[in-house]
């Protein structure tokens, strides 16, 4: 996937949004009138997947058009996660997803709850709900890689190198994601 070539056809306003939703906020903060630009997103689900077969952390990498306008690459590595656009529990969304994405079915139950946080505060202030899930060969429905015409790459990090890709700045990673190692590595220690 990361030999894609991709090509901007246009960039323009949209007419007719359905995941992003902009609005111009107009309000009084002490008294002084302001203004901000603000998005309405959908929240969202996100899932630290440990393969314990692998020793790796289960990650998707995929295009992002936004990163695309920044870095001339576009490719982010990110944990497993979806839109909550579906009116089902954020436990099943997260189930559908792993499946979708990973290719690993992963019982509802055995899912572990990290924590909620809201995302791109500067804009949209979306909700996530992080959970964690273990893995192994023996729950593997399926090479993962998304559904109709999502391009999505399965990437196993091992635990061990981890740290090292927290860090370096030239792979584009999530903030989300980071987080959820520093979860990780706090909760179970460095293997």
């Amino acid at each position: 996937m990361a030999t894609d070539k991709i090509e901007i056809l246009s960039l323009e306003p949209n007419s007719n949004p359905v995941y992003v939703k902009t609005k111009l906020m107009l309000y009084k903060q002490n008294g002084v009138l302001k203004d901000w630009e603000v998005a309405e997103t959908m929240d969202s689900v996100a899932i630290l997947i440990v393969d314990e077969d692998k020793e790796a952390f289960v990650l998707v990498k995929q295009f992002r058009p936004a990163v695309y306008l920044k870095n001339a690459d576009g490719f982010t590595y990110e944990l497993c996660a979806g839109l909550v656009d579906k009116d089902k529990s954020l436990e099943v969304i997260a189930k559908e997803e792993i499946e979708e994405e990973c290719g690993y079915s992963v019982e509802v139950d055995a899912l572990e709850k990290i924590t909620s946080f809201r995302t791109a505060v500067g804009f949209s202030g979306a909700k996530q709900t992080l959970y964690f899930a273990k893995v192994d060969e023996s729950k593997r429905v399926s090479q993962g890689g998304g559904i109709e015409d999502e391009q999505i790459e399965v990437v196993y990090l091992p635990i061990k190198d981890a740290k090292a890709f927290m860090y370096d700045e030239k792979i584009s990673k999530t903030p989300g994601l980071l987080f959820a190692f520093m979860w990780y590595f706090e909760r179970f220690g460095e293997r």
